[in-house]
């Protein structure tokens, strides 16, 4: 690694490190560069703020402090309780009503009549100056007719609602009434009116509501105490027809029968169940053989069956015994089938008399159940007649009851009106009346020019920040690092006309200045951007016409024509200088009969005396110079030239109007973009990088050019402000250096 490129990283680890201070130093040199304008636009509002405030009318203000008795009774309110600030706000809205408002106006005109008579139209006045047209027609000379020339009368204005406001002190019942007017004495009267009219109306509708409230419970009592009494008979009348003595005396009486025939209804269905059963199962082998019907468990459990099936059993084993020592017509036989026959019929008839048993209790149970159940839903009707005669009684007793507690309650309330009659209280009273002020409340004329100064200043501020936002060229070299993405090759001052420059030659003609160094550090910067492979054709394009692209290339050709030899080549065959800049006759041979043959390469080379480079004009304008850059012949006559020639600078057509750069840019080495600063908008150059990063040939970097150096110390402070004092500096040394060769 050679000492270029550690200084390099350096200067990159710097710069890296330097970047949380670069914000803010921007945005206070952007207030920096815009503060006179920001200073004169505030003053011009501050002024403009000061001057109507001295043309404002004068306003005079008086307030007048009034207690409000919240603690006033009701006379009649649904609502016992309320909470204090409901009842300060509803007399401040009375207060601060219409109905107050106008009463009190029409109070103040009757008490100064003299301020409300038909008053001549005054003229309207703007800043002091009367702007009236009668008065400019009479200084003309014109005479105009009598009635035109008498003033108008006109009422004067009646005091304007607007400006009463009305002022809750809170945790307290004390209130303030304020009224702004132009007249002092209207000023300290309007509010000393408006309590006393506030105050008499208060008196006036609580003694009317009074009054009507009472005739409304006149009315209303009468109406109570006949719906009382007619409810009162209709109970009576009800108890009588139905017979009702103490209704919930036989009430408890049939519940106690129904209760105990539900029990007992109980017990019956619980029998019947187990007779069923029985029944059931005798049913079901009705017909069948004895045999069968003796393994019925009702059958079987009966003990006579039981002894009887035993008897049968033995008499059977006695008979199988016999059977195998005696005939069967032998006595002993004949007298145990006999007995075995009178044993079978006993067990017959005690089974037919346990199924008759089964049956007749089933049929018993049956029945009692039934009746039990029919007994059961008629007291049940019973209990549900004596409910029904019950709830009609209780709807005519709580109706009478009803009536009964509201008559009551409205007989109490007419007493209570009635006392309340004479017990009339005021709602408030003036603590302290308005007296007529003597100096004017408004306009405060130092805070109004104070709050439009900050105003000014703020507003242009951001007027100043709005129009930085708003400007979408490359002013300074961060720029172009930030908008555009792209590395910044150098930066070139804006030249000064003067009558002698030649802005071709500033690098030969002016070597010490500024514009001179510059051109060299991007030289520098162009063998260091590639240092294994130099950069031997050098294409310069810029976006736009005038942006400085053949300065640049021509005064970059001479700086690099002082390392070796060097040619410059105009490829703008559409509206080429660089010939005219030299002095030569625009028929010079050059570029297009080079491509086009016409003319041999020694004729179309120019060797310029006195100067270390040499140059190819872009010669006749041909009509069809795209095809001559794109020809393979003009790549042929580049990798000649960088046979002969160290370095090869093209200056070609601007690359947003025509193609011409693309098509030399595809066979130079390498491409330096130049831009005009506060100029071109960043988003056209975005877009014509995008096509020459689209063919492989992304610029090698940014020039921006015609820099002001202090404009450039103002966006960049402390961190670039030594181009100003460098450009002092070289162009004091420069004349310097002429002064001593002369």
């Amino acid at each position: 690694m050679n000492f270029t490129q550690k200084q390099l990283i350096a200067n990159e680890f710097t710069h890296s490190v330097d970047e949380s201070e670069v914000d803010l130093r921007i945005y206070l040199n952007i207030l920096n560069r815009y503060k006179w304008r920001i200073l004169r636009l505030t003053l011009l509002i501050s002024l403009l703020a000061w001057l109507v405030s001295y043309t404002l009318q004068p306003i005079y203000t008086a307030t007048a402090t009034f207690l409000i008795n919240v603690e006033s009774p009701n006379i009649v309110s649904v609502q016992e309780f309320t909470v204090r600030n409901d009842q300060m706000k509803t007399q401040i809205d009375i207060l601060n009503s219409m109905q107050v408002w106008e009463e009190t106006v029409a109070r103040i005109q009757k008490q100064f009549p003299h301020k409300f008579q038909l008053q001549p139209q005054q003229p309207l006045n703007l800043l002091g100056i009367t702007l009236d047209w009668q008065t400019w027609i009479s200084r003309l000379g014109i005479t105009l007719p009598e009635q035109q020339t008498e003033a108008a009368l006109v009422p004067p204005p009646l005091p304007a609602k607007g400006n009463l406001s009305i002022i809750d002190t809170k945790g307290s019942q004390v209130i303030e009434i304020k009224y702004d007017s132009p007249d002092p004495e209207l000023a300290s009267a309007i509010p000393n009116t408006l309590a006393e009219v506030y105050v008499e109306n208060d008196l006036e509708s609580r003694l009317q509501m009074t009054q009507k409230a009472t005739v409304w419970l006149t009315e209303r009592l009468d109406n109570l105490r006949s719906k009382l009494e007619e409810s009162e008979k209709t109970l009576q009348n009800f108890t009588e027809n139905q017979k009702l003595v103490d209704v919930s005396g036989v009430k408890s009486v049939a519940t106690q029968e129904l209760s105990q025939i539900s029990l007992d209804l109980g017990t019956a269905r619980r029998k019947l169940a187990e007779t069923s059963n029985m029944y059931s199962q005798i049913q079901g082998v009705k017909g069948k053989p004895l045999d069968i019907l003796v393994t019925i468990p009702v059958v079987f459990a009966d003990p006579l069956v039981s002894s009887l099936k035993a008897t049968e059993a033995n008499l059977e084993q006695k008979a199988s015994e016999l059977s195998k020592r005696y005939g069967s017509q032998h006595p002993e036989m004949i007298a145990v089938r006999t007995e075995l026959e009178t044993n079978r019929a006993n067990l017959a008839r005690a089974v037919q008399r346990i199924i008759d048993s089964v049956t007749k209790q089933y049929e018993v149970d049956r029945a009692n159940a039934a009746t039990l159940e029919r007994n059961m839903r008629q007291k049940e009707g019973e209990i549900q007649n004596i409910n029904r005669k019950q709830y009609d009684l209780g709807v005519r007793q709580r109706d009478v009851e009803a009536n009964r507690q509201l008559y009551d309650m409205f007989l109490a309330r007419f007493k209570e009106t009635g006392v309340t009659q004479t017990e009339q209280k005021t709602i408030g009273r003036i603590v302290d009346a308005a007296v007529t002020p003597t100096r004017p409340d408004k306009p405060k004329k130092l805070k109004v020019v104070a709050i439009a100064f900050v105003f000014g200043l703020f507003f242009s501020i951001f007027l100043a920040f709005l129009l930085e936002y708003l400007n979408n060229t490359l002013k300074h070299g961060d720029d172009v690092e930030q908008k555009l993405g792209m590395s910044l090759l150098g930066i070139l001052p804006k030249l000064q006309r003067k009558s002698k420059q030649r802005p071709l030659f500033i690098v030969l003609e002016e070597e010490h200045s500024y514009f001179a160094e510059s051109i060299r550090s991007m030289r520098t910067g162009i063998m260091l951007s590639n240092v294994d492979n130099p950069h031997k054709t050098l294409l310069i394009t810029s976006s736009l016409p005038s942006e400085g692209k053949t300065t640049f290339a021509t005064n970059q050709a001479f700086a690099l024509g002082q390392l070796d030899k060097t040619i410059l080549i105009d490829a703008d065959m559409r509206r080429p200088s660089v010939g005219k800049g030299f002095g030569l006759n625009e028929n010079a041979p050059g570029l297009s009969e080079m491509v086009a043959g016409t003319k041999p390469f020694e004729e179309c080379v120019h060797h310029l005396e006195g100067m270390n480079i040499d140059l190819i004009p872009s010669g006749m304008l041909p009509p069809n110079p795209l095809e001559l850059l794109s020809s393979q012949h003009f790549s042929e006559i580049l990798k000649k030239l960088e046979t002969e020639y160290k370095y090869v600078v093209i200056d070609s057509a601007p690359i947003h109007a025509v193609s011409d750069a693309l098509m030399i840019a595809r066979v130079a080495s390498a491409v330096i973009y130049v831009t005009k600063a506060d100029s071109t908008p960043y988003q056209l150059i975005k877009g014509d990088i995008r096509r020459l990063t689209a063919i492989d040939k992304a610029p090698i970097g940014i020039v921006l050019n015609q820099v002001i150096p202090k404009a450039l110390s103002q966006y960049y402070g402390a961190k670039y402000g030594y181009y100003g004092g460098y450009s002092d500096y070289y162009g004091t040394y420069g004349l310097e250096k002429k002064k001593a060769a002369g």
